[in-house]
């Protein structure tokens, strides 16, 4: 048997939201049509190495989880002895979809259409994260485990609940944008979920690869087609802002063995200038609008300032830290404050980011995440406390579960043996 090509693997995990969404407009049942989707995906890797890739992989896809959604919706009934027929999968009213297999996309992109869905208010924001990273990033229940510092079963089972929640909720869960206030209110939890994805794509959490760029890409085209659909909102800028800035630096990040580097250390003539000049250009736009600032605007602006620096040591610290002052009041975060000590650090001395790191110590979402055992490593490093460093680096390379992240932190420890 054939086994996936990369390529493939990159297409099917691009297509799979757009298939869902097209299932979940033309026939609703969200649960049983992610299932059927998942089959559809499964059947696509083990066929294409052998048959081929079809003209059209998304309208195969379509087709193929369409039939098994139709299986998988009789043999629901059946067990459960309604009296319904083949007709009760005809589309409402209220869905509009091209018949699987035909080759013309929707009018509007179904995936950001599944976005606001997953995001609906009747799901509490947990659930909404969870939903999405899961049917729209196409991230695993442990991915999402990780990036929200929870056990898997705990995620697991927010899943299964917000699933059940839209079977229950029946007419509510409308597949269509919403306008106006309703818009509005669900774009928050839309942003935080692009924001998560984008990060799972900058830096994987676990695997033999650092970065995950398709998950990086997906999620800044799917804040663009949002920056489109609202291009007054400072926030969902703010948020592209911050993505094309952080991107910018992705071919630098890693070197020709796949093994990390560390930002000082990066070759800045191999970063993006063109995504740093687009960044730029967004964020300076978004602040110059009368709304307040949001921590997407200053999270970007922080980028700004790393984008348009020269070197590290030519680098506006004390900018940085202000900045990061100012998110700490708006959006506190163990994250922000982890990066906001390694911004003081750089500023006003490695004991005075240290200092900030003790606030941390006691958090309980902190536990056993390498980042803080990374950073405070780092700090020791450069107060020259290389013992005390050295058992940082090892403690941090022992919890995370990213190759290259373990290989960088243990190279450190090294070091200073």
């Amino acid at each position: 048997m054939g086994h996936p090509r990369r390529d493939d693997s990159e297409d099917l995990r691009r297509l799979a939201p757009q298939v869902l969404g097209a299932l979940v407009r033309r026939y609703g049942h969200f649960d049983t049509a992610e299932d059927a989707v998942q089959e559809a995906l499964l059947a696509a890797s083990e066929q294409w190495p052998r048959q081929g890739r079809p003209a059209n992989p998304r309208g195969w896809l379509i087709k193929v989880a369409a039939r098994r959604l139709t299986d998988l919706l009789r043999s629901e009934e059946a067990r459960r002895r309604r009296e319904e027929s083949a007709a009760r999968l005809t589309p409402r009213d209220a869905w509009h979809a091209p018949p699987p297999g035909e080759s013309r996309l929707p009018t509007e992109d179904d995936t950001l259409t599944l976005l606001f869905l997953c995001c609906h208010p009747a799901l509490s924001e947990t659930l909404q994260t969870a939903l999405t990273l899961r049917a729209v990033g196409g991230l695993t229940t442990a991915e999402i485990a990780r990036a929200h510092l929870v056990p898997e079963a705990t995620m697991a089972q927010r899943i299964s609940r917000a699933k059940q929640r839209i079977r229950t909720a029946g007419g509510h869960f409308r597949f269509e944008q919403p306008a106006g206030r309703e818009r509005a209110a669900r774009l928050t939890a839309v942003l935080k979920v692009l924001y998560l994805i984008f990060n799972e794509g900058y830096t994987a959490t676990s695997g033999p690869s650092l970065q995950r760029a398709d998950l990086a890409a997906e999620a800044i085209r799917l804040t663009r087609a949002a920056v489109r659909l609202l291009p007054g909102d400072g926030e969902t800028a703010g948020l592209l802002a911050l993505m094309l800035l952080t991107d910018a630096r992705r071919a630098a990040r890693t070197g020709a063995d796949g093994s990390l580097v560390p930002l000082a250390e990066q070759d800045r003539g191999r970063w993006d200038k063109a995504a740093i000049d687009e960044g730029v250009a967004l964020i300076t736009g978004a602040l110059r609008s009368p709304a307040p600032v949001g921590p997407y605007q200053l999270q970007a602006a922080i980028a700004a300032v790393h984008g348009e620096a020269p070197s590290t040591g030519e680098t506006d610290w004390p900018q940085i830290c202000a900045l990061y002052t100012v998110l700490r009041r708006l959006a506190p975060s163990p994250v922000v404050t982890l990066n906001h000590a390694v911004a003081t650090a750089m500023a006003h001395g490695p004991q005075a980011g240290l200092d900030m790191l003790r606030t941390l110590e006691e958090d309980d979402r902190m536990q056993g995440h390498h980042r803080l055992q990374a950073v405070r490593g780092h700090l020791l490093e450069m107060a020259g406390r290389h013992e005390e460093a050295r058992t940082a680096y090892e403690l941090a390379a022992d919890l995370t579960l990213s190759l290259p992240e373990k290989r960088y932190l243990r190279s450190r420890a090294a070091r200073l043996e």
